[in-house]
């Protein structure tokens, strides 16, 4: 009988409620910047509720391989963050439970969410957009409700515009008109003024009926020619004390066809994608082969390169066979033969159909450039039906081990970081996406770009918190860097209250005086400044720099069981002897050849290592120093005067 373990229990307990919770903040955060989007065509049109709630649904339907994503990783920081910080995660590990175990629920719950989200891209989303434009464009077209202000023209209506002095809401009348009616294809306007009037609307609502009261009617007619002797400029003026006028307007909300937009590519699955690309590309492969079969065609110089053949009822074409001539014929003779009149009518004939054709060819290069950018959204849209599944295992990936790394639950630290790691995605994925439509990429490296840069990035953060690496232990970034810029450590000892292994004087005062003249024969080694092409070729052993390192280590240990302050204090100032790569950048001499030809490259290289040869030399010599210090110290000569003295002490084996 199939049981499932209490840890994938707790750990499904504890990922599903924050899960939850995060991808409704998200599909919320989504919608709002949706409304903003779109709050001016939604706005004043009179619209139902229900139909704002249909918009709503589809438009959440649409926006959810935006919001899956970053409520997966904000949902995978939190609960592991949660989990380290109040120490569940430790006491998993110590009890023998690997990390990847502890993953494995939630990781498997993550795959069916994953598989989840390729059927829903593949079979719900394409209606739902459909749904969602058509709408959408349906309310793009509903007329606004009328609502007149006052002191202001009012120009909603197509083709009037409508003054309003003063309205009075509680009779529903509007004072002080003046209309501007501006639909006939007259270059003057109809300008009409009243008194008083009242604005209505059909029982269809289909019409505005405009009552005006006590008013003029003013009107500029033109006609072609003059009327019974009269000036062809003719005007117009009516007074009336009551006069009604018909108004066109719609204001019924009228939705479209939903078979429009499910022919674009947003409302088509894998299949109907796959067939329209294919459909597509044979149209513009035919396209262009008959602009190149064209253009063989063309004469040249008047000469015609292929002939018309009928066969059957079947047009073909020929190549026509060259002409050979009993001599070479010299064009330029001819046309300077001819007058300049006639010279002048071949060119402008020349330039003529040259124009003709080159214009004809661009605009059938615009028809297959548009039928390859219909093509490349089609592409689009087919490869984006995987990678919302592919982000959802990335980004699940980043947030499990970086909040065990981080240990930090709530919604602090993890909010920060995941709309950080959000942002670096939608830049790089909407960066590629502009690439792929635009054609400057190939469209599958537009779409896959953000899961190629953020795939390595999961794969590292896994490996690293698996492993319980330091990823942002700052001493270990701290020595990372120092190998590179040669920054400075020093040594710090305290005083042991127990000590075992007590220091044997004629012991240490051996080893300090090995130390130097392992120092003093590394000095000899290299007396000079290197050469550039023997800094590349040769360098400085770094084996032998571990190995002085590894000396003064042990020097430092074995002192620090002394229970004398002074010896410890002279102790610290021995030098940190630092491996840095810049003392030998290459493996090999070869490859220092090569680098060294690359002078560019390798000059500022040469003069950085030359910097921490030098650094290294000077911590050489303070080696040097602190050990004639302590063998002074040891035989009770020191004095404070050897503190600012350069010159060496004398060695000795006391």
């Amino acid at each position: 009988m199939f049981k499932i373990k209490r840890l994938y229990t707790f750990m499904l307990s504890r990922f599903l409620p924050r899960f939850l919770m995060t991808f409704c903040i998200c599909l919320f955060i989504v919608m709002m910047q949706f409304l903003w989007r779109y709050i001016d065509e939604l706005v004043g049109k009179g619209l139902s509720m229900d139909l704002i709630a249909e918009l709503f649904f589809h438009a959440a339907l649409s926006l959810l391989p935006l919001a899956l994503p970053l409520s997966i990783l904000l949902a995978a920081l939190m609960t592991f963050g949660d989990l380290g910080e109040h120490v569940e995660l430790t006491a998993l590990k110590s009890s023998g439970i690997s990390l990847t175990t502890i993953m494995k629920p939630i990781a498997i719950l993550i795959v069916f969410v994953a598989i989840g989200a390729f059927f829903f891209m593949n079979n719900a989303l394409p209606k739902s957009q459909v749904k969602m434009w058509t709408l959408l464009f349906s309310m793009r077209q509903t007329s606004p409700t009328l609502d007149i202000p006052e002191g202001a023209v009012y120009s909603q209506i197509p083709g009037y515009n409508i003054y309003v002095k003063r309205k009075d809401k509680e009779r529903d009348m509007l004072y002080n008109l003046l209309i501007y009616d501006v639909s006939a294809t007259t270059m003057y306007p109809r300008i009409v003024a009243a008194d008083s009037g009242r604005l209505s609307m059909t029982e269809d609502k289909r019409h505005l009926v405009l009552t005006l009261y006590k008013g003029a009617w003013y009107e500029q007619m033109s006609s072609a020619g003059g009327v019974n002797g009269l000036s062809s400029d003719l005007y117009r003026r009516e007074s009336f004390r009551e006069k009604e006028i018909l108004i066109p307007y719609d204001a019924n909300f009228t939705r479209m066809d939903d078979e429009t937009m499910k022919s674009q590519y947003v409302g088509k699955d894998i299949a109907e994608l796959q067939q329209s690309i294919d459909s597509m590309s044979l149209k513009v492969d035919s396209a262009a082969s008959l602009i190149v079969e064209r253009m063989h065609r063309q004469p040249i110089c008047g000469v015609p390169q292929q002939r018309v053949v009928v066969n059957n009822g079947k047009t073909s074409y020929e190549p026509v066979k060259e002409v050979q001539l009993d001599k070479p014929v010299d064009i330029n003779e001819l046309i300077k033969s001819l007058s300049n009149q006639e010279q002048q009518q071949i060119l402008n004939q020349a330039l003529s159909n040259t124009t003709t054709e080159m214009q004809d060819m661009q605009f059938q290069g615009y028809a297959v450039n548009e039928d390859n950018y219909i093509i490349r959204r089609h592409q689009i849209e087919l490869i984006k039906k995987f990678t919302l599944s592919l982000a959802c295992l990335i980004f699940f990936f980043i947030g499990a081990p970086l909040g065990a790394i981080i240990r930090k639950g709530g919604l602090g630290m993890p909010i920060v970081i995941s709309v950080i790691l959000f942002i670096i995605y939608y830049i790089i994925d909407n960066t590629g996406y502009k690439l792929a439509r635009d054609g400057r990429w190939i469209v599958w490296q537009g779409i896959w770009l953000s899961s190629a840069v953020l795939l390595p990035l999961g794969i590292f953060l896994t490996k690293k918190a698996v492993n319980d690496s330091a990823v942002f232990n700052p001493d270990a970034w701290l020595n990372f860097i120092r190998r590179f810029t040669g920054l400075h450590q020093t040594r710090k000892l305290a005083f042991k209250e127990v000590i075992i292994n007590e220091v044997n004087t004629s012991e240490a005062l051996s080893q300090i005086n090995a130390l130097k003249a392992s120092c003093q024969q590394f000095l000899d080694r290299y007396p000079g400044r290197q050469r550039y092409i023997d800094y590349w070729q040769h360098g400085y052993d770094k084996d032998a720099i571990k190995a002085l390192a590894e000396e003064v280590d042990r020097v430092v240990d074995y002192l620090s069981n002394s229970r004398d302050q002074m010896v410890l204090n002279k102790a610290m100032d021995y030098p940190i002897i630092r491996q840095l790569l810049t003392y030998h950048p290459v493996p090999n001499k070869n490859a220092g050849t090569v680098v060294a030809a690359l002078f560019p490259i390798g000059l500022p290289v040469w003069l950085v290592g030359l910097r921490h040869q030098k650094n290294l030399k000077r911590d050489v010599k303070l080696t040097i120093k602190t050990c004639d210090q302590l063998v002074a110290i040891f035989n009770g000569e020191y004095s404070r005067e050897m503190e600012y003295s350069d010159k060496p002490l004398p060695s000795t084996d006391k």
